[in-house]
């Protein structure tokens, strides 16, 4: 058995293991070593570097480099955080980014080749546009019927038809808690809420499923107003607002108007005493009581403290509540990747005209019975 060491420089390691988000003892017991590599006082095999590399999902070609990489995010970062700055991407986010280019680029070569016409609505507004119309012209390019919204039994129902209304207009929509279906890469919604990627035949929003379904919402509507300025972007999207970025504060004015609009919320409000209305209204509408907290307060029924406060109040009282586990992974499969996607891509394969490796890649599955079986839950016959 070799013992011959490869020359790596310890900066990068810690580089990769920092990057990672990891300290030296979270990975001591695979890498004994490790505190020895990063001192210079010792060297891993090659072996040793490609687990390492895994371990810490970094590239392994990096870890030949000079000096560490400086990484950015390859779509604008939008982000704030309410003033907390921006802290590194790590490699959960960018990796979903990378994934979410490629499948971008697979689904507009097909769309072109089976004459998919460009949606007329990206890029059809502008920062600064009145926020009534452009809201109004979201939920008329979705089919998005406030009173159709009403007759839904709970909000989680509404939001599943919404998510299928944007995929019916030609959006690819994400949502995901973790990179593919990589249980121990969660992703973290301290890090980022969502993004949007700007094309005009194959659009694309991701939503962190790792989000509470509450918010989700207000996510897609922040990221559908993305669309329609024909800007990628990386977002916090937060309906307690209010963001320093011109365009993020536009975006959640446009998102909110979206969901409920101002004039019909006042018609509903019985007073300005709001701690028995936001269920109350939150019923009548199909969201979630987030949403409604932030359109009471642009109804002027709270002043920005009061909805900083019932805000924070509410988000801790929804992550309290138990969450489903389990399900149907087909189900849970098509909602990750979109089901716009999925439909293609299975078609695709099955036709001959995609490789099946390809498909496992963007899709994150490695047999070919879970493609048939995924094929089946959308109707296709296999």
């Amino acid at each position: 058995m070799s013992t011959t060491t490869v020359a790596v420089k310890p900066e990068l390691l810690r580089w990769a293991r920092e990057r990672a988000g990891l300290g030296v003892h979270d990975l001591t017991h695979r890498f004994p070593r490790l505190e020895l590599w990063e001192s210079s006082q010792a060297q891993p095999t090659l072996k040793q570097l490609e687990a390492f590399a895994k371990a810490t999902f970094a590239p392994i070609g990096y870890l030949f480099l000079s000096q560490p990489p400086v990484e950015r995010v390859p779509i604008p970062d939008l982000r704030s955080f309410q003033g907390r700055g921006v802290a590194n991407p790590s490699p959960n986010l960018l990796e979903m980014i990378y994934i979410c280019q490629q499948r971008q680029e697979w689904y507009r070569d097909y769309a072109r080749a089976v004459g998919e016409k460009p949606r007329t609505f990206i890029g059809s507004s502008h920062v600064g546009a009145p926020i009534e119309p452009v809201a109004e012209s979201i939920r008329t390019a979705l089919g998005f019927s406030l009173q159709a919204q009403r007759a839904y039994p709970t909000w989680t129902e509404a939001l599943r038809r919404f998510i299928e209304q944007a995929d019916e207009a030609g959006i690819l929509v994400m949502c995901s808690g973790v990179v593919l279906n990589n249980n121990r890469r969660a992703l973290d919604v301290g890090e980022f809420r969502g993004f949007a990627m700007s094309d005009p035949i194959a659009p694309l929003i991701f939503i962190n499923g790792a989000d509470s379904k509450a918010a989700q919402m207000f996510t897609l509507a922040h990221e559908l107003a993305h669309l329609w300025l024909g800007q990628s972007a990386l977002t916090d999207a937060d309906a307690s607002g209010p963001p320093s970025n011109v365009i993020e504060a536009w975006c959640n004015k446009v998102a909110a108007e979206t969901l409920v609009p101002l004039v019909l919320l006042q018609r509903e409000m019985r007073s300005r005493f709001v701690s028995g209305e936001v269920g109350r209204l939150a019923r009548i509408f199909k969201v979630s009581t987030l949403v409604i907290l932030r359109r009471l307060h642009d109804a002027g029924a709270l002043s920005r403290k009061e909805l900083r406060a019932a805000y924070d109040a509410e988000v801790e009282r929804l992550n309290n509540l138990p969450r489903g586990s389990g399900g149907n992974f087909y189900l849970t499969q098509s909602a990750r990747v979109s089901k716009r996607l999925a439909r293609a891509l299975v078609e695709s394969t099955l036709e001959g005209q995609t490789l099946y490796r390809d498909a496992f890649q963007m899709l994150g599955i490695s047999k070919v019975e879970t493609l048939h079986e995924l094929g089946r839950s959308l109707g296709y016959s296999v």
